[in-house]
């Protein structure tokens, strides 16, 4: 078995807004597991828009969490 690493696409700008739901299809993790991560204060830096809004991330912190675990 093979596991592809994951990539960040090339036309992405590192302050792109990732929400929550493509985080996770991007990495290939459940919901529930990188919820769990958020517990632990594991993975990137979370923010909500205007403070309670959906959960989102920015491509930069994403690159900080892929490197982190390289």
């Amino acid at each position: 078995m093979t596991i592809a690493p994951i990539e960040i696409p090339a036309g992405w700008d590192d302050n792109d807004i990732v929400l929550f739901e493509e985080f996770c299809s991007l990495i290939r993790t459940p919901q529930r597991t990188v919820r769990c991560w958020r517990v632990q204060e594991h993975g990137p830096q979370w923010r909500r828009f205007n403070g309670t809004g959906r959960l989102y991330t920015t491509v930069a912190d994403i690159r900080r969490f892929i490197r982190a675990g390289e």
